[in-house]
């Protein structure tokens, strides 16, 4: 008996938000306070910069190969299930980190789960909303990040109220972090055949417009070195409990806005295009960047945390479906992969050249060099969109 595509793939969309949301509750009572957690095992900026990019680069290098297997054997649950698994053994083993290097290599493999699961995922929702994929993957994003946005606020009360280290707050956050394996078990894959391809088959099939927009978000990625360094920036105006408080808080904040903004910004690149929506996010990182290169109060700081939730909300899933949008249909997820990889191993860099520019030279200049290719990047826009007729790709293909 066959499912109602209609029924059955929605509800695809929200199971998987649900997954999402209970994975961010765990995931997102650790980030906030992983800089921190860092340096307290002595880590210097450099260090930081060097998780930051190691996280975004490990998960990167399987999202293409994991996205191919996926294509090829017909298979999506599979692994989207085992990337959950595996993330939330390695938050488990990160608790028990009493040196700066086992925190590096735990938080660095925790990404290994990410990279198994997240291209067959967005492949999954990517055909559950084959006409509304803004909405689908604006939903997505919203209700993961709800999750985001309580995870942080547990940390933030567990630290305050109760008084736990960062230690327990991190064994607290991968227990609940099992939860999401719960409502995984009912999502439903639709019939898909193996497909008779090659991964180089796959890469070599991706269209003109689709590589000149992963050169495009592959630049921005270069630059977009991540939270950690803005947490840091905070931190450095406050003592004593302030200064875990304030920059706790204050990344509550940026994922209100990011939840809050998610599916709007979906729904109107739905309407507009994904491309106009895509290059207003990339200069609100610009001006978010420059921001914490000049201003250094509370009142601008919590405007530039709401602006880079801005940020998220325009560029995240918006970059995923504008993805989905120009890749044929049965290389999606090696499509998606493609692109996750490669501004995924960009993340390495990113963080490198920030945490360098950090130490060596003072924290304006790494918000200085994050700005500048943001802005590098919507010239880049503009320049590939006339010249490769980017704006000619419907945001709603009929695939």
């Amino acid at each position: 008996m066959k499912d109602k595509p209609g029924k059955t793939l929605t509800g695809n969309v929200i199971l998987l938000s649900i997954v999402s949301f209970f994975n961010d509750l765990s995931s997102e009572m650790i980030m906030p306070i992983l800089p921190m957690f860092l340096q307290s095992l002595g880590a210097t900026g450099q260090i930081v910069g060097l998780v930051g990019g190691l996280r975004g680069s490990v998960s990167s290098i399987l999202k293409v190969v994991c996205g191919y297997w996926s294509d090829k054997t017909g298979k999506r649950k599979a692994f989207v299930y085992a990337g959950y698994v595996t993330s939330t053994v390695f938050k488990l083993l990160l608790g028990f980190s009493r040196i700066w290097p086992s925190a590096v290599a735990f938080s660095a493999l925790e990404r290994v789960g990410k990279g198994l699961r997240t291209a067959a995922r967005d492949a999954i929702i990517a055909d559950s909303m084959a006409t509304q994929r803004g909405k689908g993957f604006g939903i997505h994003r919203g209700i993961e990040t709800v999750g985001a946005i309580l995870g942080a606020v547990m940390a933030f009360l567990l630290f305050w109220f109760f008084r736990l280290d960062f230690k327990a707050i991190i064994f607290i956050a991968a227990v609940l972090g099992f939860a999401s394996l719960v409502p995984l078990r009912f999502v439903k894959e639709a019939s898909s055949r193996p497909q008779d391809i090659t991964l180089q088959m796959g890469i070599k099939t991706l269209s003109r417009p689709l590589k000149a927009f992963v050169l495009i978000s592959s630049v921005f990625a270069l630059g977009n070195f991540g939270y950690m360094f803005f947490v840091l920036r905070t931190q450095q105006f406050f003592t004593g409990k302030l200064s875990v408080a304030v920059p706790v808080l204050l990344y509550v904040l940026f994922n209100i806005f990011y939840s809050a903004l998610a599916v709007p910004f979906g729904i109107i690149s739905d309407k507009i295009g994904r491309e106009k929506v895509i290059i207003f996010g990339y200069l609100a990182f610009s001006v978010t960047c420059f921001g914490f290169a000049v201003f250094d109060s509370l009142p601008a700081f919590i405007g530039l945390f709401a602006l880079y939730g801005v940020m998220f909300a325009a560029v995240d899933g918006n970059q995923r479906a504008f993805v989905a949008d120009l890749a044929q249909q049965q290389f999606k997820a090696t499509a998606l992969g493609a692109y996750h990889t490669v501004t995924g191993l960009l993340a390495l860099p990113a963080g490198l050249i920030a945490g360098f520019l950090w130490d060596t030279v003072a924290p304006m200049a790494t918000f200085i060099y994050g700005g500048s290719l943001g802005l590098i990047s919507v010239l880049l826009f503009a320049l590939f969109a006339r010249q490769f007729g980017l704006r000619r790709f419907p945001s709603n293909p009929s695939s």
